[in-house]
C-alpha cells in the first residue's frame, strides 16, 4: 500500500480452537496499530463479517478468507477506485489450487461446478460487474453498511454445514438498488482445494445446500398451483428430468451437471417443504 494509505487488518475469531488469537496477538505485538484480534462469540460467518465491519476503522472495508493466499499489491488493487464514490463494492479474481490433479468429471470450465471451489474469473480487463464478488476477494465502502445494512445472518457458513449465500445476497441488493460494482482482475487471491473437496460429495452437498439458501433468501416460490409436501410439483418434475438425463449421459463432466442439478432442485425442495411445515405450525400456534 503507499505510505499516504492508512490501513489495518481485523482477524474476526469466530469461536476458533486453535491458536488463532495467540497468532494475532504476537503479530500485532510485531506490526503495532496495523493487526487488531477480534473475538466474535455468535457463531456463523455472516456473524464474524458483520463484527468485522463494526469493528474496523477505514472508510473501505475488504474481506478475504482465512485459507486464501495474497498477492502483494492484493489490497491496494482492490480498494483503490473504491475512493472515488463512483463505485458501491469491488471484487477480485479467485484462483483454485489444486491439491491433485482435477478429476475427469469435474470440467474447469463449468462454472457452475466450479463453483463450490470459489472460483471468481472473467478475465484480465477491468469494468462494471453484473453480478456480485465473493466473500473471499471483495470490498466495499462502509457507506453501503450504512446505507443498505450488514450481511444477512440467515445466510452464510456456521460450523460445518455449507450454507452460504450471505456474500452475494449483498452484492444483489446493491446491484437491484442500481448500486454500481467493479471488477478488478489484478486484486488476485488463490484458493486451496484439498483433496477432501475434490470429490462428487461435496460438490453435491455443496449445491444441495445452495438450493436450500435459495428459499432462504427468497422465500418460499408463490408461482404454483400443485404442491406435494410444500414441494411445487414442478420442482420434482425436474428432479426426475435431470435423473433420467445423469441415466442416459455418457460424458463424465455432462453425466456429473445433471446430478449436480438434481442436488441443487432437492436443497430447494427440502427448504419448500420445511418451511411449508414452519409456517403451518405458526399459523396453528396463532390460532390457539
Amino acid at each position: 500500500m503507499p505510505d499516504s494509505v492508512e490501513w489495518e487488518v481485523v482477524v474476526v475469531d469466530n469461536n476458533s480452537t486453535d491458536g488463532t488469537r495467540k497468532t494475532v496477538e504476537e503479530i500485532a505485538r510485531k506490526w503495532p496499530g496495523r493487526f487488531r484480534y477480534v473475538y466474535e462469540l455468535n457463531q456463523g460467518l455472516s456473524h464474524a463479517r458483520n463484527a468485522g465491519v463494526r469493528e474496523a476503522a477505514g472508510s473501505v472495508i475488504a474481506f478475504t478468507d482465512d485459507d486464501v493466499s495474497i498477492s502483494p499489491d492484493w489490497l491496494q488493487n482492490l480498494t483503490s477506485h473504491l475512493h472515488s464514490g463512483e463505485w458501491a463494492a469491488a471484487g477480485g479474481r479467485i484462483f483454485p489450487v489444486w491439491a491433485k490433479p482435477v478429476p475427469n468429471w469435474m470440467s474447469i470450465y463449468d462454472a457452475h461446478t466450479m463453483g463450490p471451489f470459489g472460483v471468481f474469473d472473467f478475465g484480465e480487463v477491468s469494468g462494471p460487474l453484473s453480478r456480485p464478488a465473493y466473500g473471499g476477494n471483495m470490498a466495499f465502502h462502509r457507506s453501503v453498511f450504512e446505507k443498505y445494512g450488514l450481511f444477512r445472518t440467515d445466510l452464510g457458513r456456521s460450523g460445518t454445514n455449507l450454507h452460504g449465500r450471505e456474500d452475494t445476497e449483498l452484492g444483489e441488493r446493491l446491484l437491484a438498488a442500481g448500486e454500481k460494482l467493479r471488477y478488478e482482475p489484478q486484486a488476485a487471491v488463490y484458493h486451496p482445494n484439498p483433496a477432501d473437496r475434490m470429490t462428487k460429495r461435496f460438490v453435491l452437498r455443496w449445491w444441495f445446500w445452495f438450493g436450500y439458501g435459495e428459499i432462504v433468501q427468497d422465500g418460499l416460490p408463490n408461482d404454483t398451483r400443485w404442491v406435494v409436501g410444500g414441494v411445487p410439483l414442478y420442482l420434482l418434475k425436474r428432479m426426475v428430468r435431470w435423473a433420467l438425463q445423469w441415466i442416459v449421459t455418457l460424458s463424465p463432466p455432462k453425466r456429473f451437471a445433471c446430478i449436480r442439478n438434481v442436488s441443487f432442485l432437492a436443497g430447494i425442495a427440502f427448504a419448500c417443504h420445511r418451511f411449508q411445515r414452519l409456517t403451518e405450525a405458526e399459523a396453528a400456534t396463532d390460532l390457539q
